[in-house]
């Protein structure tokens, strides 16, 4: 019979890493994003001096690889798009219409790396504790529900987040609307996605940090974590200033708007640039 876990380490409900012994006095090591990103867990015995990798099989393999490359493709892309309709606001050199369907093309790839983001938790190899330690394959879904999963509740917040922004990119499209009704259909669907964005780049630090603050210059997967949450900073920076005052009409600050938008978009692209690296 394999023995308990040693610790458990997260925050709150969540658990991010669990430690235990092995028959052989040594220990093996389960993380959340090392398992989801690249199908591995540490095993070290105890007369061994270094840590191996314990790999799920080919089919998780294959899996994470695939889904990883979507998502970070999608994100790359979309965070572009963003990029290139903020830089059209900004320059003057297109209608609103055209603006929009800018925004809305790279809202649709975000939506796609948003969810394919989530399939692959959903998908990821599960861990067998006690013994020497394994990560086992099921059988593929495109669904779950799996809220004390902090890896789970992340991603469907960020997939949720991209959909509140599909509302406010396709209200964009709606002609002659009054300031209050500006405010309303496309505001603030806007701060809804950001704050969404926001809370799904925290309980992503939470589960890269296991629950502390944490600054890992030399770990890809924390530079992937802040690149994004820089970039929900800015995105609500944005939004913040792209609010329209009923009495004037104007925005607070168009400027701060598209910058923000710009300067976040391409965080994300960034992002999934880094994240096109993370795999086993």
């Amino acid at each position: 019979m394999g023995q308990p876990e040693q610790r458990a380490e997260g925050a709150g409900p969540f658990t991010t890493r669990l430690t235990w012994h092995l028959p052989d006095g040594g220990t093996a090591v389960w993380e959340s994003r090392l398992a989801r990103r690249r199908g591995v867990l540490a095993v070290r015995p105890l007369s061994a001096a270094a840590t191996r990798h314990i790999r799920a099989d080919a089919i998780s393999i294959t899996r994470l690889r695939r889904l990883n490359a979507i998502a970070a493709i999608a994100f790359i892309i979309g965070g572009a798009l963003f990029a290139a309709g903020a830089a059209v606001g900004q320059l003057g050199s297109g209608d609103a219409t055209e603006c929009a369907s800018i925004y809305f093309a790279g809202g649709l790839f975000f939506t796609t790396g948003g969810y394919v983001s989530l399939l692959q938790v959903i998908n990821a190899p599960r861990h067998v504790p006690g013994g020497e330690g394994r990560l086992v394959t099921r059988h593929w879904r495109w669904w779950s529900y799996e809220p004390t999963r902090v890896d789970w509740l992340s991603t469907f917040v960020l997939f949720a987040g991209t959909l509140v922004f599909a509302v406010d990119l396709l209200d964009s499209f709606l002609q002659g609307l009054s300031v209050q009704q500006v405010n309303r259909l496309i505001w603030a669907p806007d701060v809804i996605g950001c704050i969404l964005f926001l809370i799904s780049g925290h309980l992503a630090f939470v589960e890269i940090c296991h629950g502390r603050l944490c600054v890992r210059p030399h770990d890809l997967g924390w530079w992937i974590v802040a690149a994004n949450q820089l970039g929900s900073i800015l995105f609500m920076v944005a939004a913040l200033a792209a609010y329209t005052r009923p009495a004037t009409g104007s925005l607070v600050n168009a400027d701060i708007a598209n910058w923000g938008t710009l300067t976040g978009a391409l965080c994300f692209s960034l992002a999934g640039i880094l994240q096109l690296g993370e795999h086993s």
